[in-house]
């Protein structure tokens, strides 16, 4: 019986020691919750009950007309000011809630880089960003049997004028006339090899594939806004801001915050951001018009 009691005291005495460590380990998760807790709303974060960081839900705020951003931004000087000012003084107004989409790509993590194939921008886009949307293989393509034939053509049709100048112009005026058209077929390669763009808009005009000319404005105004957008919510500070013939307003950024790139290779984030800006004009166009044709 002496015995018995004795295990009996020794059991109870291991359950309230055991009772004690687990008192301790749940006062200091407790106390762990807490300074977790302190934290995360020091960093502009919520924890609930369950320890589930959630982000705080921004203030709202009223839009913002084109004026008052241009009155805001006044003392910026985007033209002949350095990148490391631009980024400065846009900071700035970010931290004061005046802007909000300046590094917006950037809040919370990092730009980086990975492998890109067509496939994964076909799924990551909902099917809109597409080999033929990209101009890759797309029916309103000029192809390499496109070029062929026009060169052909126009060969063809130089050699039938040539001759026929021969055959019923005055002697002196038909030879410099067949020179003439011996001419078109060689200008014809050469602008194609130099400026195939030039050729191309002309087999689509030919096709009646080629864009009205308020279409591609609107095109031309969608592309070089995507690029600008891209850039701002990059962080890359404006280094030229130019006005076309056509009016359409083109942007270049500096490759870095710091400004131009010197000494050093580039870094991840930077490629990164580069890569979005490059992307986003063809993108840009895909949205809006279904297609990109650069």
């Amino acid at each position: 019986t002496t015995a018995s009691n004795r295990q009996h005291h020794n059991v109870l005495r291991m359950s309230e020691d055991g009772m004690s460590e687990v008192e301790k380990l749940r006062a200091a998760a407790a106390k762990a919750r807490e300074e977790a807790a302190k934290l995360s709303k020091e960093l502009g974060k919520d924890v609930d009950e369950v320890g589930t960081v959630a982000t705080a839900a921004p203030t709202a705020k009223e839009s913002v007309s084109a004026q008052d951003i241009m009155a805001l931004t006044s003392s910026i000087d985007f033209e002949g000011g350095d990148a490391a000012s631009q980024s400065e003084k846009l900071d700035s107004l970010v931290e004061a809630g005046d802007l909000t989409m300046w590094k917006q790509a950037l809040a919370g993590t990092s730009l980086r880089t990975y492998p890109v194939s067509l496939n994964f921008l076909e799924s990551r886009t909902n099917g809109k960003v597409t080999a033929d949307a990209l101009g890759f293989g797309g029916e309103d393509d000029v192809s390499m049997d496109d070029f062929k034939y026009a060169t052909l053509g126009v060969t063809l049709g130089a050699s039938v004028l040539g001759v026929l100048a021969l055959a019923f112009l005055p002697e002196n005026i038909g030879a410099a006339v067949c020179y003439a058209m011996a001419l078109i077929p060689i200008a014809f390669i050469g602008i194609g090899s130099s400026a195939p763009g030039i050729i191309a808009g002309a087999i689509k005009t030919a096709k009646g594939t080629a864009d009205t000319e308020e279409e591609r404005l609107d095109r031309i105004c969608r592309h070089e806004a995507g690029h600008f957008l891209c850039g701002y919510m990059c962080g890359l500070p404006i280094k030229e801001y130019t006005t076309t013939d056509n009016g359409v307003q083109c942007v270049e950024f500096h490759p870095s915050q710091e400004g131009p790139v010197t000494g050093r290779e580039f870094s991840t984030e930077e490629i990164a951001a580069l890569s979005c800006v490059a992307m986003s004009g063809s993108v840009a166009e895909i949205l809006g018009l279904g297609d990109a044709k650069g």
